[in-house]
């Protein structure tokens, strides 16, 4: 059981800043301390009211502006967390996110939102380059690091590609993981950018209607064919995408020939 650490009252603080600054700056302090270190539950709205002698909407404003901040994470319906490093995806390779999540020491969990047929409409028939009304498959999956929702995933699968898409456990193991054996990328395409999401997406994810989101839609190619439209949902104070180009010594040379 986590001890509780006392903290002074907001109003002995004799600073001119606004209230809600200094809750926010006294809870700041607490994590950058590491008093509360990461992972730690931070005291709910009611108890924080309570401790520092201030309205609900001053402690409100504070945890909304800490979590903004990437200090905290607050899961809806569960509390507020101090945050531990943002974990990262790569922006240039594809890697499982169950890898990923298990790379950090961290518990990996999934549940299938949907699996099923369904029809390319305009949208699908332009990403799998097929003609709308062509047969696919469909999958929603949300993915859990330690049980906060990080990742939701919506993929469009050729079906005549992968036709036995639709018998797979995906608790067991990860769409990516089973695409990559049964028809490995000759070409990938990555398209980011930063997006609100949908009402029932948030549901999913456990966030705020004004949590900003890092949409990474991925198309993967199997030889001439697309066999694969990802929508990688990421909520953005929660998780960040990274990248790293070098450009070899050869190509530097044929792109100015004239240095040295």
């Amino acid at each position: 059981m986590q001890q509780k650490q006392p903290i002074q009252p907001v109003r002995s603080d004799n600073s001119p800043a606004p209230l809600y600054m200094r809750v926010k700056r006294m809870i700041r302090d607490q994590v950058l301390s590491g008093v509360w270190p990461p992972g730690h539950r931070v005291p709910s709205e009611s108890e924080l009211v309570l401790e520092f002698g201030v309205s609900r909407m001053t402690v409100n404003r504070a945890l909304r502006e800490l979590a903004a901040d990437g200090l905290i994470v607050r899961v809806q319906g569960v509390g507020s967390f101090v945050a531990e490093s943002k974990p990262h995806a790569a922006l240039f390779d594809i890697s499982s996110i169950a890898d990923e999540i298990a790379a950090r020491g961290h518990k990996h969990s999934a549940r299938v939102i949907t699996l099923e047929e369904d029809v390319a409409d305009q949208d699908v028939a332009r990403a799998l380059v097929v003609d709308e009304g062509t047969r696919i498959f469909r999958s929603i999956i949300i993915h859990s690091d330690d049980d906060v929702p990080v990742l939701l995933e919506h993929r469009y699968i050729a079906s005549d590609l992968v036709p036995d898409y639709l018998q797979q456990d995906f608790l067991q193991i990860t769409a990516h993981a089973y695409l990559m054996s049964i028809a490995p990328p000759t070409e990938i395409e990555h398209v980011v950018e930063s997006v609100t999401a949908e009402p029932w997406e948030r549901r999913l994810l456990k966030i705020s209607a004004t949590e900003p989101c890092l949409l990474l839609q991925r198309r993967t190619w199997w030889g001439r064919r697309v066999v694969s439209w990802a929508r990688l949902l990421y909520p953005g104070t929660r998780y960040r995408l990274e990248g790293r180009f070098v450009q070899s010594a050869d190509m530097a040379h044929s792109r100015w020939p004239g240095r040295t």
